[in-house]
């Protein structure tokens, strides 16, 4: 509280106690130092971009110096409310209305700033000041929502694009290593087989090989030309079954009734393979075979149509 005696100005009145002349000193003012809330009442403000706005707010401050909050200002916190709504109406003139609505941390810091420089010699401090309601005119958002739908709108198309591009992208490089697992098997296939003929070809000319090295040891054997020679006779007649599969040809020899003769003749190629010094290679056994196969009086072709 403040004392004021007659003709002065008074000290101030601290807790505890205290000692007052009658008539003489007085109670002029009481101040309180705890923390005051004050309510800004709306009032019309323009934003940088022209559009008019009613914007109320909510005002919190302390007293620091009750002499300067008595003596300084008639009514500090009218003198508080005013400077804040006129402070207020400058900061939103600085800022476009999408501004206003983005900056609403950064506008109230302003405001308590502009605050504290002015009233400073009044002995009140401002805590904060926090915008309650930021009214529009209903043309400006009806516009602001049309604006935000637009643009919702527009972040959907964008979406639904890439969407729709990520899913093409997915199938075609699903469809890149498809063909490319599938060239790749078709390679590993193509390698397998052609290594598996070429393991049939090496196993056919081994085991033609090792016939052929058997043979000629057992050639070279005791009776091992006997043995050749009756195998090239039956070959030789068994040979004339073969000469014709269809059913309207038939092949017929020249000498169909001696039997004993062709085998006499088959017997008599191989005669040289009697012979102790002359050793019998399986080319030459090929050779005979030939001449066998085919004699000098080769059979008489008569075809019998039914």
């Amino acid at each position: 509280a403040m004392l004021r005696t007659l003709c002065r100005t008074g000290g101030l009145i601290l807790q505890g106690l205290n000692f007052l002349i009658p008539i003489l000193d007085r109670i002029r003012y009481v101040q309180s130092l705890k923390e005051i809330v004050i309510d800004v009442p709306e009032q019309s403000a323009v934003s940088l971009d022209n559009v008019t706005l009613q914007i109320d707010g909510v005002l919190y401050l302390r007293i620091l110096d009750p002499f300067k909050a008595s003596y300084g200002v008639e009514d500090p916190e009218y003198a508080v409310t005013q400077l804040a709504q006129t402070t207020m109406r400058s900061e939103l003139g600085k800022l476009t209305l999408d501004k206003v609505f983005r900056e609403r941390e950064s506008l109230n810091s302003n405001i308590v700033h502009s605050i504290n420089q002015a009233s400073d010699e009044w002995g009140i401090r401002c805590l904060r000041y926090e915008i309650k309601d930021i009214h529009v005119p209903p043309r400006v958002k009806e516009s602001m929502q049309m604006q935000v739908e637009a643009e919702r709108k527009k972040r959907a198309t964008v979406l639904e694009s890439e969407g729709t591009r990520e899913s093409a992208i997915n199938v075609a490089e699903g469809r890149k290593q498809a063909q490319i697992l599938a060239s790749e098997g078709e390679k590993a296939e193509q390698i397998n087989k052609a290594a598996g003929e070429a393991q049939a070809v090496l196993a056919k000319a081994e085991a033609k090989a090792k016939a052929i090295r058997m043979l000629s040891d057992a050639l070279t054997e005791q009776n091992g030309n006997a043995a050749a020679s009756l195998s090239v006779a039956e070959q030789y007649v068994s040979a004339f079954s073969n000469l014709a599969k269809e059913s309207n040809t038939i092949l017929l020899p020249s000498n169909t009734g001696d039997i004993s003769g062709m085998v006499s003749q088959a017997m008599t190629i191989y005669s040289t393979l009697a012979k102790p010094s002359m050793r019998v290679t399986p080319e030459v056994l090929e050779e005979n075979r030939e001449e066998a196969a085919n004699p000098s009086g080769s059979p008489q072709e008569q075809r019998i149509n039914e």
